[in-house]
């Protein structure tokens, strides 16, 4: 799998840019905020049509314009494929793959895999909940397209439900409609996480005994329950919950229980790493999961993804950044950020494009 080409019109600080990828690695170097990574973002939008940056798609689009546009050709399988992407804000994205517009987003999720490294990411143990679903959310996408319909399922019940709760008209028939529909939609998301952070944790442990081999990594997703259970189970359970705690929510006008409110804990020989772990420890952590991500990806689908490197490498400490650069085979298209190119070697530099960036042009 590989990105041949991009073009993006309007997006962000960029009115008219396009660039032709002609070999595996491509480092992006400019001074901050010039729009190195507006580019990675968009390569990501193309393949999980999110960001982790934005809350609305509005953000994305050229000052003072109206729509944007993100445009990749794709070499997959020896077939080369067309994906674009239109904002035009408050009107529904368009997605079109070679042409042809595309009513269901696992449609065109399904052409374009990668996996996204950047600065924020290594502060993923750190920051809030709501950072660490999303970042499984998206790693999910990767591997199976037809989560992102569930996810926006369990969404827009969650919401419905919120929105009946604090009308203050209390019905108690339309409340269990709600906790019934809000359990089912639920158990497929909860199921869906909970099974790919098996697959996770299986390879991240072992990328992670490689940097530290007297730590053993193990990966938690915190729930309404431990257990790795069927949908139909969780389903149940949930259902049960939700009914318990019936009352509670009536009375905050809020949905307590659901996979809007659940969590990932990673664990350090048995020691919680959100509160105890090193700096240094928390980014071997990331770093694991990240190469975990790309293995899964290729084994569940077959295809290599490509990876997108923001300006992450000179947070890393030389051992970090040689065990990454390192880990990645050559057939893996990389992407690469960084305001110079001093945190890589001669041998590394001499396979690369390297294109500067200033001010949304290449110079």
């Amino acid at each position: 799998m590989k990105l041949k080409s991009l073009v993006l019109k309007n997006y962000r600080n960029y009115e008219n840019f396009k660039y032709n990828f002609l070999n595996n690695k491509t480092l992006i170097i400019g001074k901050n905020a010039q729009g190195k990574t507006n580019i990675l973002e968009s390569v990501y939008y193309l393949c999980a049509l999110d960001s982790n940056r934005i809350k609305k798609d509005s953000e994305l689009i050229t000052f003072n314009k109206e729509t944007a546009s993100i445009f990749g050709l794709v070499e997959k399988n020896g077939l080369e494929l067309e994906l674009e992407v239109i904002l035009n804000p408050p009107k529904n994205k368009i997605l079109k793959v070679n042409g042809l517009k595309k009513t269901k987003s696992a449609d065109f999720l399904r052409v374009l895999s990668s996996v996204n490294f950047s600065v924020s990411d290594l502060l993923l143990l750190r920051g809030e909940p709501q950072n660490r679903r999303k970042w499984l959310d998206m790693a999910i996408y990767q591997v199976y397209p037809l989560y992102y319909e569930k996810l926006s399922k369990f969404n827009k019940i969650r919401l419905q439900k919120a929105n009946f709760l604090a009308q203050h008209n209390f019905n108690s028939a339309m409340l269990e409609v709600f906790n019934e529909q809000l359990s089912i939609a639920s158990a497929n998301v909860i199921y869906l996480r909970m099974k790919y952070l098996r697959e996770l944790e299986r390879i991240a442990k072992n990328k992670h005994n490689f940097l530290a081999p007297d730590e053993n990594l193990s990966v938690k997703y915190r729930s309404v329950c431990d257990e790795f259970l069927s949908i139909g189970d969780l389903n149940e359970l949930i259902l049960k919950k939700l009914n318990e705690i019936k009352d509670e929510e009536i009375r905050r006008e809020q949905c307590l229980i659901g996979a809007h409110r659940d969590d990932v804990d990673f664990y350090i020989n048995d020691v919680d790493s959100k509160k105890y772990a090193s700096q240094g420890q928390q980014r071997t952590i990331v770093l694991s999961l990240k190469l975990a991500e790309l293995q899964i990806i290729r084994e569940k689908t077959g295809e290599t993804p490509l990876l997108l490197l923001d300006d992450v490498l000179a947070e890393l400490d030389n051992v970090r950044q040689n065990y990454l650069l390192n880990a990645i085979e050559d057939d893996v298209q990389m992407i690469i950020t960084s305001v110079d190119t001093l945190a890589f070697d001669e041998n590394f530099l001499k396979n690369v494009d390297i294109i500067k960036i200033e001010n949304g042009k290449i110079i």
